[in-house]
């Protein structure tokens, strides 16, 4: 009998209906053994001795595969075919060893695919365990392990509240945190552009201002709205001819088949699926057989699988689309490795595969597989110049148009952060002629700040700046998401305050270990382990000889020493500069109580970080930061915002079951308001604001009763004899005016009365490029969304609805169509609740009264 081992239970049994009788195939379900989490599990004194100790849950696995071992002729390790799957070789090898139970034959086989051709082919041409591999692997779990559980512990005691640091994961937690900082030292530029809607044959189209007064304007030439509507004017009184008609063919040639950064950057764009998600579908398909494994940096496919794909097209497409000669690739990337084939099907006669998103990310595979193989895309972009009379003055309009579509027929490939290319058709015109003048407009623009990271933009910059390897983006994506470094929103990346405090403190007392060269460089040490150019033991000494004093020394610092530095390290952040030109460390509770001296800084206490005030503790002042519950826009601990102006009575700020809230005592009872979501630069004046609600807007005209504007469960609204209006924003509550709330509550009034009316749009937009509908922006009942007509798409929460642009509505509505049909949710979970509360009739009968308890005092 020969034992085969794999790490898969789908792929040990696929793998013995290929093999036949004779072969035994057990699977290690992944790894069986590591590093244990703790002091000692590699010494560096030892000639970086390391312990490996079994998981738990796999001694059964082991124990069968030792069994199974001792009546074998053969043992073949079938693990997968890279770094992870040679080390998983390696620990089985180890301890069959160890145990005594090690076949006389010993076999290493790898496999790309896992098709019958594939198996049988790798069992024919069996190979020895790649030491070097596996020295690259040993080296790697060193290195993250020193790094780890020596620098964390340093983080425990100097900086409270830090979870933890990684070799690779503080570097890209670097990259969200310098993104964030780019953004806030942003300074927008107004700008202005002129645009003309022209009409010629009954075809419309649009022509943009780019000469001016005989200067070429380029994006910052009209920087004000007086130098705007002075280009315009120009435009209304010129009559602009046909200068010159110039089309130029353009081609585009197709992306390469897949590797594992580029499936997980399309997978997010076009799916919109993390990159975790991803992977757990790309590895069942590659157990199920279906496609090649997934984690490859290569781009190149199989002499075999390119004859099968050609047969493909030529089979679904006419001769046109199927190029003379095969297209070769090879990969850009930094530190790839081109060992094995890109991600492609197994089979190109089955163009679905498995079942929900397992087939949609099928089916990619499929698309950009195939695309990569077919002919080039031909189009025609056309540039007509028009001038007017004097000269002076110069519009242009570009269109283009797909002449023959080539691999776009079957696939096209997504960007990140992109202007929409001017795609519009125009209509045949010749030199002299003069379209007719519908309109001109001139609009504001203000220069935009670099957009966050998505998945698919922070795993591609990774991979450009050869930071990690590909196949363990996901999971170092995941971890910064799980310890609360950052959190996403509208599927992009923000920084929380503690990921801020983590990263500061790497950068200003470990600045060599978060820099982008040196984890970079340390993916090129490994590579040439991997290639056997060098012992990884040299690699770790070199390490360690200068991380180790590093440790030590910051060891040796005082807490207080820390914060100090970090004090000033994020001043600009901890305290902006104020408009009005004051002391940004002003403490805002010594100044409303006449106290000299009051300065604030940040503390290091023992649960972490805070700002406190110098006069401490006269002056109980505090402000968390970069805690549990402090994080984003609500960064207050349990303290003293200041007195009522009024009362006197001390207003605190709190964080409650319902999230963050003010209270403070009025008449020996406790008077509370929740922090509303949408006030970005919350202080003392919000929050008497919000305690003295609800704010009497007048009296009504027509009753003469009071109309009140307060905020309750459902949000911010205004109230006049028992009758409700919504209000949009929780400034609306003080901002509303007399007219304004009596043509609000009319109107809420009608749509209750007369049924309801339709809404009008905030903003419309044009035409959708794919659909034909007219894009609009419209208030809803849920908030404000994105419409085509066909496809609602909610509007993220940190994004204004006026803000909306033409390119992010299209994104929006997209990626919604893309999801499918909304499920419609139905009121299942009342029945669930009843028979659960059946178990219990007497804490049943009491319930219905105290559910009513917290909506009174909801903070």
């Amino acid at each position: 009998m020969q034992l085969v081992i794999v790490e898969s239970p789908a792929k040990a049994k696929t793998i013995e209906k290929y093999l036949g009788k004779d072969f035994k195939v057990l699977a290690s379900y992944g790894h069986v053994r590591d590093l244990p989490p703790k002091d000692g599990s590699v010494r560096p004194d030892e000639d970086f001795a390391m312990d490996w100790e079994m998981y738990r849950d796999k001694q059964s696995r082991v124990k069968d595969i030792t069994d199974a071992a001792k009546g074998a002729s053969r043992l073949v390790l079938a693990t997968d075919p890279d770094r992870e799957g040679e080390a998983i070789s390696w620990h089985v090898l180890e301890l069959l060893r160890k145990r005594k139970a090690l076949p006389a034959k010993v076999d290493r086989v790898t496999f790309n695919s896992i098709t019958k051709k594939a198996v049988s082919d790798a069992m024919g041409a069996p190979r020895e365990l790649d030491q070097p591999l596996i020295d690259a692997y040993l080296g790697r779990r060193a290195l993250d392990y020193l790094f780890g559980f020596t620098l964390s512990p340093v983080l425990w005691r100097k900086l409270p509240g830090a979870k933890s640091a990684g070799r690779v994961q503080s570097v890209a937690l670097r990259l969200i945190v310098d993104r964030e900082r780019e953004i806030e030292a942003f300074k927008p530029d107004e700008y202005w552009s002129v645009l003309a809607h022209l009409e010629h044959d009954g075809t419309p189209f649009d022509a943009r201002l780019v000469r001016f007064r005989g200067e070429k304007l380029d994006k910052l030439s009209l920087g004000a709205e007086g130098i705007a509507m002075e280009a315009k004017q120009a435009v209304e009184d010129g009559r602009f001819t046909v200068e010159n008609v110039e089309t130029k063919p353009l081609k585009r040639n197709p992306a390469p088949p897949f590797t594992t950064s580029t499936m997980q950057q399309e997978a997010a764009r076009k799916l919109g699926f993390s990159a975790s998600h991803t992977m757990r579908l790309a590895q069942g398909l590659y157990e199920a057989g279906a496609i090649t494994y997934m984690r490859t940096d290569g781009v190149q496919m199989d002499p075999g699988a390119i004859a099968a794909v050609r047969d493909a097209i030529g089979e679904r497409y006419d001769s046109a689309y199927l190029p003379e000669k095969p297209r070769f690739y090879s990969t850009k990337a930094k530190n790839a490795q081109e060992a094995h084939e890109a991600i492609r099907p197994t089979d190109f006669r089955r163009d679905r595969s498995g079942s929900g998103d397992e087939a949609k990310l099928y089916s990619l595979i499929f698309k950009r597989a195939m695309a990569s193989q077919m002919a080039t895309a031909q189009l025609e972009r056309t540039t007509v110049t028009l001038r007017d009379a004097t000269g002076s003055h110069e519009l242009r309009a570009t269109g283009q148009v797909v002449k023959f579509p080539g691999f776009f027929a079957v696939y096209q490939e997504g960007f990140d952060d992109r202007d929409d290319d001017e795609d519009g058709l125009l209509p045949a015109l010749r030199n002299g002629e003069t379209p007719a003048k519908k309109g001109v407009e001139a609009n504001q623009h203000f220069t935009q700040p670099p957009p966050r990271f998505s998945e698919a933009s922070l795993v591609k910059r990774l991979e450009e700046l050869g930071i990690g390897r590909p196949s363990t983006y996901a999971s170092t994506i995941q971890t910064l998401r799980d310890r609360d470094y950052v959190r996403m929103e509208s599927k992009r990346f923000f920084a929380e305050e503690s990921g801020r405090l983590l990263t500061a403190f790497l950068e200003r007392f470990f600045p060599t270990y978060v820099a982008y060269d040196f984890t970079a460089g340390m993916e090129d040490d490994l590579d040439v382990v991997s290639d056997g150019r060098e012992d990884y033991k040299a690699l770790l000494s070199r390490f360690w000889q200068d991380f180790k004093p590093k440790t030590e020394e910051v060891m040796e610092k005082m807490p207080s020493e820390v914060t100090e530095v970090l004090d000033e390290y994020l001043a600009d952040y901890l305290f902006p500069p104020r408009e009005d030109g004051t002391n940004p460390r002003a403490c805002p509770l010594c100044e409303q109580e006449g106290r000299d001296g009051g300065e604030l800084h940040l503390r290091g206490g023992r649960f972490g970080a805070f700002v406190a005030c110098v006069n401490y503790p006269e002056c109980k002042y505090t402000r968390r930061f970069a805690q549990p519950g402090a994080d984003g826009e609500d960064p207050a601990e349990d303290g003293v915002m200041g007195k009522h102006p009024e009362t006197g009575a001390e207003i605190h700020r709190k964080s409650g079951r319902f999230g963050p809230y003010v209270e403070m005592e009025v008449n020996e009872a406790k008077k509370r308001a929740s922090i509303p979501k949408d006030i970005d630069d919350f202080d003392l004046e919000w929050a008497i604001k919000l305690l003295d609600l609800p704010r009497i807007v007048g009296t009504h005209p027509e009753t003469g009763n009071e109309i009140e504007a307060a905020i309750g469960r459902y949000g911010p609204y205004l109230r006049h004899d028992g009758k409700y209006a919504k209000l949009q924003s929780t400034r609306d509550v003080f901002d509303t005016g007399m007219n304004a709330a009596v043509t609000l509550l009319a109107e809420a009034a009608n749509r209750k009365g007369g049924g309801r009316q339709k809404a009008e749009p905030i903003k419309t937009l044009g035409e959708h490029p794919t659909t034909g509908g007219e894009i609009k922006v419209m208030p809803g009942r849920y908030g404000p969304y994105v419409t085509d007509g066909t496809t609602n798409a909610t509007i993220p929460k940190d994004v204004k609805p006026e803000d909306v642009e033409m390119a992010q509505a299209i994104e929006l509505i997209d990626a919604r169509a893309a999801k499918g049909p909304a499920k419609k949710k139905g009121r299942k979970k009342a029945p669930a609740k009843k028979k659960t509360a059946a178990k219990k009739p007497a804490a049943k009968k009491k319930a219905p009264a105290k559910k009513k308890a917290p909506a009174k005092a909801k903070t």
